[in-house]
């Protein structure tokens, strides 16, 4: 991906290397693992992470020695930040060109834990936007688990993938979609209100292709190979190979944010239309 030159976003927060502020939510091991898997791309469903964890990590306590941050981090530091601009700037013009004016969010990089107006969290939630503060959240260490555990390709248009994701959460916020969903979900048995929270999940996935059909449009930022890490972290993160990965078995009626298929369907949707009205996953999943 192309993406030197940015100018410097206002809305990323760097909270990595300071002090926690004593007690934190530490999740690791198999422990860890099983969380990181629930809550995949967390969305909505953030906030219950904090009573499961809360229990499971009673008394543990983070360091509150602050450090520099490594080069490495530096310069991982102005990749984000160059995503977090192109989304910027993606949003403004497709909310523009619909008559609504966008509000940014903004973008939290953490390490270990982090406090969050949906309750605490830790990296083995995996990125994942709070509607209650409108901010998303991520540990960078996410990525190398996705590569290494999970078998997806990794490069850096994977990561645009999952923040352009993360990002697709916010605008279903601002578009009241996520409350309507939350709504529609009253009431309802667990396999129906699953389906929703598919359907929710399916539509960030086609906003994240959104985002690279108006961004290679706007500044030409696809190198080859960027849709395949795209895909490739799509594929991995579904609920059927996850699923078959760790407990060698499927559970359709379980599965809340979709099928690697599905995944990689309304992504390629997103990016091949470039029309977000074709977005409507509630009315048609596949």
């Amino acid at each position: 991906m192309k993406w030197q030159g940015r100018r410097k976003s206002d809305n990323l927060d760097d909270r990595r290397g300071m002090s926690s502020g004593g007690k934190t939510i530490v999740g690791g091991g198999i422990i860890g693992i099983i969380i990181l898997l629930i809550n995949m791309f967390g969305g909505e469903n953030a906030q219950m992470l904090t009573p499961i964890l809360e229990q499971m990590n009673q008394g543990q306590s983070a360091p509150t020695e602050q450090r520099d941050l490594t080069v490495k981090e530096l310069e991982e530091r102005k990749f984000i930040n160059a995503l977090l601009v192109d989304n910027e700037d993606v949003w403004a013009k497709i909310f523009q060109e619909n008559n609504m004016k966008y509000k940014n969010p903004e973008l939290v990089l953490f390490e270990n834990g982090v406090n969050t107006a949906c309750g605490n969290a830790t990296s083995a939630s995996g990125p994942f936007y709070c509607p209650a503060d409108q901010k998303v959240y991520m540990d960078l260490t996410f990525f190398e688990e996705l590569k290494t555990r999970f078998g997806a390709q990794g490069g850096d248009f994977a990561t645009a993938y999952v923040i352009a994701h993360e990002m697709g959460h916010h605008v279903q916020t601002l578009l009241g979609t996520s409350a309507k969903m939350r709504q529609m979900q009253e009431g309802k048995s667990k396999t129906e209100a699953n389906k929703l929270s598919v359907a929710l999940e399916l539509q960030a996935d086609f906003y994240a292709g959104l985002w690279t059909h108006y961004n290679q449009k706007m500044k030409d930022i696809l190198e080859d190979g960027d849709l395949d890490e795209a895909l490739s972290a799509a594929h991995a993160v579904g609920d059927d190979a996850i699923q078959a990965k760790m407990q060698g078995h499927i559970v359709p009626e379980s599965f809340t944010h979709g099928t690697s298929e599905q995944r990689k369907y309304w992504f390629m949707k997103g990016y091949k239309t470039g029309d977000i009205n074709q977005g409507n996953t509630f009315a048609d999943i596949r």
